[in-house]
């Protein structure tokens, strides 16, 4: 499995290095969401770990821009902000789901649930 991961916080992309090691054959990492457009297309990951905010360009904006590359991208919004608001303009965008940084582990039941396995975004 190809991994992608977005985020400014140089520690929290190596937290998610390490907790996906060994679900994962390569992880690349962004630390912008303006950056995210082109490293998708260059390297066409099965998911993309994508913070909210971000300096240049916001994890939101970023997934909208992957999305209508490619509308059946699988992208997961990783935040440390819990607003309802922010979770249906994920939504919206086209993120597939929703985890909060204090529940990091949540990441591995997403990156390796079935489809239709009952996972929600909200």
């Amino acid at each position: 499995m190809k991994v992608l991961i977005v985020d400014d916080n140089s520690e929290i992309r190596r937290m998610l290095r390490r907790l996906l090691a060994d679900l994962s054959t390569d992880i690349f990492e962004c630390s912008d969401g303006g950056e995210v457009l082109s490293a998708y297309t260059r390297q066409h990951p099965d998911w993309v770990l994508m913070d909210i905010e971000m300096g240049q360009l916001d994890g939101i904006t970023a997934t909208r821009q992957i999305r209508a590359v490619d509308p059946v991208a699988h992208i997961l919004i990783v935040t440390s902000h819990g607003n309802p608001a922010l979770r249906a303009a994920a939504q919206a965008a086209g993120a597939c789901g929703y985890v909060l940084k204090e529940n990091l582990m949540e990441i591995r039941q997403w990156l390796t649930a079935e489809p239709n396995s009952g996972l929600k975004l909200a």
